[in-house]
């Protein structure tokens, strides 16, 4: 998968569910969950040891699930996940070392910014998506639209405070590829094992990413 081909398939989903795995043993049943909640795509962040073997898992288990590595930090990270299977790498920040790693590994890159220069960081590498983090606690909309507006043909994938009740607001937005949520699969949840809950959330996220118009 390519960086454009990724654009397409987040363009396609629209919410992309962020999870932190209390255990490994949490991820089978995650992505039966997602995809059969019509979600089929999951950021494992490396904020817990399960992350390395719940992307293999869910990369051999679920062929169906687009499945993305997140909070990647440095190049070992980006190693480890290419090594678990992972399809894309995401990061909080722009990290120019951890982001050039992942460009001479070819696996598509998706680094967080919420500033003009990240933006721009971002363009002198060809990549066409950036992830807008922490989007509420940065200034959300309003200085989201102010900074996409000199960056024609930029998407954004905003994550950090989204919730159902701003999420279409988010996605009514053409320079918003997808939206990032931990609310739809969260670490308390997964460790209650409250599965119906998260497809709930999940199938709540696909009827608002439906009905939101760019």
């Amino acid at each position: 998968m390519n960086p454009s081909e990724l654009l397409g398939e987040l363009r396609r989903v629209r919410v992309v569910p962020v999870v932190t795995l209390p255990h490994v043993r949490h991820a089978d049943p995650l992505g039966e969950t997602l995809l059969g909640a019509g979600l089929p795509v999951a950021e494992i962040t490396f904020r817990s040891p399960a992350a390395r073997d719940g992307i293999a898992t869910l990369r051999a288990r679920h062929p169906g699930l687009l499945v993305g590595a997140g909070t990647v930090l440095d190049r070992a990270t980006v190693d480890h996940a290419i090594d678990a299977g992972a399809q894309f790498v995401v990061a909080p920040g722009f990290h120019p070392d951890v982001v050039d790693h992942c460009i001479e590994r070819e696996i598509p890159v998706v680094p967080g910014i919420n500033n003009p220069t990240g933006i721009e960081a971002a363009l002198a590498r060809s990549l066409p998506l950036v992830k807008y983090f922490p989007a509420e606690a940065s200034g959300g909309l309003r200085l989201l639209d102010a900074m996409a507006a000199p960056y024609d043909g930029m998407a954004f994938m905003p994550t950090g405070g989204l919730t159902p009740d701003n999420l279409p607001d988010y996605l009514s937005r053409p320079h918003v590829a997808a939206c990032g949520g931990t609310w739809i699969a969260s670490t308390a949840l997964l460790a209650e094992g409250a599965y119906e809950a998260i497809g709930r959330n999940a199938r709540r996220a696909v009827e608002i990413a439906t009905a939101a118009t760019p």
